[in-house]
């Protein structure tokens, strides 16, 4: 497969098409470029610390108007599998607002005293009490998914700790890991960009910063990878992971010629 064979990218939000509020030059005209080839895209984000609605928001701030189907999050494919495997369970969730409401509008209660699973995001609002709180009920054994496994977030400064440096604090705290993890690499959210589409992952191709998330998943789920170096990855990061990328790009922009 080839990048001329792509009929729909699924692509990276943070530090792919933007790094925060600050979008990467070329990023527009690779949209455009898209659309005018008669190909089609959908953000795909593990960020699970805000929904589709304020993804749009921002997009639009950016000078790109989509509709909320364009973008598809760790949290919206998370609410799918515990609505799929354990419908009408309480669920305790560690997230922000945002997450919470995605839940919410799935149709899975939050119920954050009581509950009978575990639901484990990005949570930018983090305190000792939440993290107390969600220690004792994955400690009790109950069923603990995770919305995506990445261990930072890339920032116009930097980096912040994602998700996977809260799971680190509660397998020290609990000695457990997180039964399930559904944003990439792993199958959930490909499931669900599937639905979204009606496309195959022949006819799909990942686009990201991150090699152990964006990368691995196109990989294992037979996609077209494409890496773009305006994030996350180094060159000596690159250079040391074992499995490699289909293809390698500064930013977006830089594929541009070749649809």
């Amino acid at each position: 497969m080839n990048i001329q064979d792509v009929r729909c990218f699924l692509l990276d939000m943070d530090g792919t098409f933007y790094l925060g509020e600050t979008i990467i030059p070329g990023s527009l005209e690779f949209i455009r470029r898209v659309q005018e080839t008669g190909r089609d895209f959908l953000f795909l984000t593990n960020n699970s610390s805000h929904n589709a609605a304020f993804y749009v928001q921002r997009l639009k701030r950016m000078g790109l108007e989509v509709t909320r189907e364009k973008v598809l999050t760790s949290g919206e494919a998370t609410a799918a599998v515990v609505q799929s495997l354990y419908p009408g369970k309480r669920a305790f969730v560690l997230g922000n607002t945002f997450l919470l409401e995605e839940m919410r509008e799935a149709g899975v209660e939050v119920d954050q005293r009581n509950p009978e699973i575990v639901v484990v995001g990005y949570d930018t609002t983090l305190d000792y009490k939440k993290m107390t709180a969600v220690c004792d009920f994955v400690r009790a054994g109950l069923p603990y998914i995770a919305t995506h496994p990445d261990f930072n977030c890339p920032t116009e400064t930097g980096f912040a700790p994602d998700i996977g440096a809260i799971m680190a604090f509660i397998e020290a705290s609990t000695g457990r890991r997180a039964d399930r993890v559904v944003g990439k690499p792993h199958t959930g959210i490909v499931d669900a960009a599937r639905k979204r589409t009606g496309l195959t992952a022949g006819q799909m191709a990942m686009v990201g910063d991150r090699l152990y998330t964006d990368i691995e998943t196109g990989l294992k789920s037979g996609m077209l990878s494409i890496l773009v170096m305006s994030g996350e990855t180094t060159p000596q990061m690159l250079a040391d992971y074992p499995n490699k990328p289909d293809l390698v790009f500064d930013r977006l922009a830089d594929m541009i010629p070749l649809l």
